[in-house]
């Protein structure tokens, strides 16, 4: 039996390094979110600075793992078998759930994760004993500690609120202080700026940061707290006359409290959450040690009070899970994936908008528009004048590429160290993922980069993140109460099968995000675009990004004409289906592309954007026309097949696959023009357009005629009827595709 146990405390361990992998790599946000953004150093210079914060706050982490040991269960109620079924539920949850979100692209807490999976796992093992209990004294209180998940609640709506308005507030001020042309607005106010940034990181670190790491004894904790004001005088003092100096110098100040900041954050991140992913894989291995030395060989005998007691974590285990955290960060893609979903929501500019609209997002940007416009009918107008001469966008200082500038990377790294700091003095649950992501949000709506034009898909992102904080919760818990269901009923051999198949479901996610990646580099072509300041690179990219896009529309038009008729003629329903979904799916993508395309050309040549404008717009209509002809076709097709009316007849199929072949053939005809760039023969492609629209012309002035006899069958003539004028508009539509192509990438 110790042997089987032995084999699941091997597992925790084996689970927690891949819990390491996909736990590093959501969290990674909150430290490199601004760093990034702004574009402070280079990227491999802000993932060894991250990497070197993660590393010193994992190996100098005292390993106090409380939570994991206690803080949810009672451990002195509960056998070794019951914890241990515990303890690997939640780990394979975790593992899961975190990977969900990463490819997702959402950032969410592993604190949120841990804590309710905990709790799931242990409601469900409360019930089973409550409901075994012979004695009928036993209560939830006496299993359970309920007030922990309380906070991690109650830290959602706290972090958001707080971090939002002080974000907002502070970049506001911060903005009316240097402008976005903060460069020529420095002078003495740089020195004042840096010494109070650098000394809010310093008290963030003395705080949050440093305070449970191994070298923190009693001793020195209750030297800073005595002397709290005395430091952070003495450092405010010191950093401001450092950070003048260095103005002076010539050297860029704010890339030095941002490149602080980051590695401030980092170092706290890893020395306060690594409970989230070591915290149960030590707790088990406790858990078996205790019951190998003190057990007697009965598992569901023996009670785990020992938990109770104080851990102290072997510095080997601290060392290795820093080696994995760092090794995760430099290597994991989720990770970027992650970080360019909050970058992608602070952006300055106008770009990509990952999210869709909402109708609360709707709502919110409405009620936000009237309140602002109530709120500028009493502001003078002289103040309103000099505010918005403050607020001059057309000054913004961006580093090649940047989101965003040095300034609100600044704000987003002192105000997040600083607020947590403060919550943590105060004993507020203030969670580190959720503050500094909504401080990012608060300090990009104070910088006006929410624009109209992009405000409610800004929003919609934010409150889809938020809603997927709520949902970690819900789902975390309901997940491990499933599972440790399963595992305590199921015994040995499901529980196994369940660990082995969290893994294969991990490997299996990170094959498909993979897939997915490189499905995604026509997106390589746009950021190249984004980042570029010359117009002739950025007419050149929007060109071949045009070209790539509609190449592979092509192969996808062919794909879907040829399903819908097959499964018309073949009275294929399940064909049918996929092809509606698949046109429904098309029609989100293509109005993302052309938003894209559009960010292009008001990027390029004016006189250039000029000249080509017809021509896209023709292209960019031509393609979403031929959808529209796609989904006219398909749904008559689909509702006559549900219905199982009656197939098409033989001869009118033997008259249409010719049409249809021809078709198809100049589609593809039209994809090697586009995708080879050699539009020579595009005249040849159109005439032998012309020639197809007569031949379908024809045979729907046919079809017509014969529709006047009673004989025919009026539910398929009219379908093959519609498939024929469709058809005829499609090939119109490829005309017009074809000429406008040539117009726009020829000189």
């Amino acid at each position: 039996m110790e042997t089987i146990y032995l084999g699941f405390v091997i597992f925790l361990f084996v689970l927690a390094v891949f819990d390491l992998s996909v736990g590093v790599s959501n969290d990674a946000v909150n430290f490199l979110n601004s760093a990034i953004g702004a574009k402070a150093a280079t990227f491999k210079t802000i993932i060894i600075i991250a990497a070197i914060g993660i590393f010193c706050g994992a190996t100098m982490s005292n390993g106090m793992m409380e939570i994991a040991r206690h803080g949810i269960f009672r451990p002195e109620q509960f056998y070794f078998n019951e914890l241990m079924c515990i303890f690997l539920a939640v780990m394979v949850t975790d593992i899961v759930l975190l990977d969900i979100f990463n490819s997702l692209g959402m950032p969410t807490s592993t604190t949120v994760s841990m804590v309710f999976e905990l709790l799931g796992a242990t409601f469900a093992l409360t019930l089973i004993k409550l409901a075994s209990d012979p004695t009928g004294m036993l209560s939830i209180a006496d299993l359970m500690n309920t007030e922990k998940a309380l906070s991690v609640i109650m830290a959602i709506f706290v972090s958001v609120a707080i971090a939002f308005f002080f974000g907002a507030i502070v970049q506001f001020l911060s903005r009316l202080l240097f402008t976005f042309n903060y460069k020529s607005n420095l002078k003495w106010k740089i020195g004042i700026f840096g010494g109070v940034a650098t000394t809010s990181i310093i008290y963030f670190m003395l705080i949050k940061g440093i305070k449970d790491l191994s070298f923190m004894n009693a001793e020195t904790k209750a030297f800073i707290h005595d002397n709290t004001l005395f430091i952070i005088g003495g450092c405010f003092l010191f950093f401001t006359i450092v950070m003048q100096i260095l103005h002076a110098c010539k050297i860029n100040v704010f890339k030095i409290i941002v490149l602080m900041g980051t590695f401030a954050l980092a170092m706290a991140f890893a020395g306060n959450d690594l409970v989230n992913f070591i915290g149960v894989p030590l707790a088990g291995y406790s858990s078996y040690t205790d019951y190998v030395t003190n057990g007697n060989g009965d598992p569901a005998g023996f009670l785990m009070g020992s938990l109770n007691a104080p851990a102290r974590t072997p510095f080997i285990f601290l060392f290795i899970a820093g080696a994995i955290m760092v090794y995760s960060l430099i290597t994991s893609k989720k990770a970027y994936n992650v970080v360019k979903t909050s970058v992608d929501l602070a952006r300055q500019d106008v770009g990509d908008e990952m999210f869709g609209s909402s109708r609360m997002a709707r709502s919110l940007v409405r009620s936000s528009t009237t309140a602002a416009n109530a709120l500028l009918r009493i502001i003078p107008t002289g103040m309103k004048r000099w505010i918005n001469s403050r607020f001059n966008q057309d000054e913004v200082i961006l580093e090649n590429g940047a989101a965003f500038d040095m300034v609100r990377a600044s704000i987003n790294l002192v105000m997040a160290g600083l607020l947590i700091a403060l919550g943590t003095s105060l004993k507020l649950p203030l969670s580190t993922t959720y503050v500094a992501f909504m401080v990012a949000m608060g300090t990009s709506l104070a910088d006006r980069a929410w624009g109209r034009e992009s405000a409610v898909f800004r929003i919609t992102g934010v409150l889809s993140v938020i809603g997927g904080w709520f949902i970690t919760a819900g789902a975390a818990f309901t997940l491990c109460f499933l599972v440790v269901l399963a595992m305590y009923y199921g015994g040995m051999v499901l529980t196994i099968a369940l660990v082995i198949l969290a893994i294969v479901l991990l490997i299996r996610s990170n094959i498909q995000y993979n897939k997915k990646k490189k499905a995604e580099k026509a997106d390589d072509l746009f950021n190249r675009l984004l980042a570029s300041k010359d117009k002739e690179e950025v007419f050149s990219l929007l060109s071949q990004h045009i070209a790539n896009n509609e190449s592979e529309y092509m192969d996808y038009v062919i794909q879907v004409y040829q399903q819908i008729t097959d499964g018309f003629i073949n009275e294929d329903l399940k064909n049918l289906r996929r092809a509606d979904s698949s046109l429904k799916n098309k029609k989100t993508e293509l109005k993302k592309i052309r938003r894209k395309e559009m960010i292009g050309m008001r990027r390029i040549d004016k006189d250039i954007a000029i000249e080509k404008n017809t021509w896209f717009h023709l292209a960019s209509n031509s393609t979403q026309q031929m959808l529209y002809c796609l989904r006219r076709i398909c749904e008559p097709c689909q509702e006559h097949v549900d219905n199982n009316f009656s197939p098409l007849a033989k001869e009118r199929i033997k008259e249409f696959v010719p049409l249809r072949d021809t078709l198809i053939y100049l589609l593809n005809h039209t994809k090697i023009i586009i995708s080879n760039g050699n539009y020579t023969n595009v005249d040849d492609v159109r005439s032998e357009c012309d020639k197809l629209k007569e031949a379908l012309s024809r045979t729907r002035k046919l079809q017509m005629n014969r529709m006047q006899d009673e004989k025919d069958n009026l539910a398929v003539s009219y379908v093959y009827l519609n498939m024929l004028q469709e058809s005829q508009e499609l090939v119109s539509s490829l005309r017009h595709l074809l000429r406008a192509a040539r117009s726009f990438q020829m000189n």
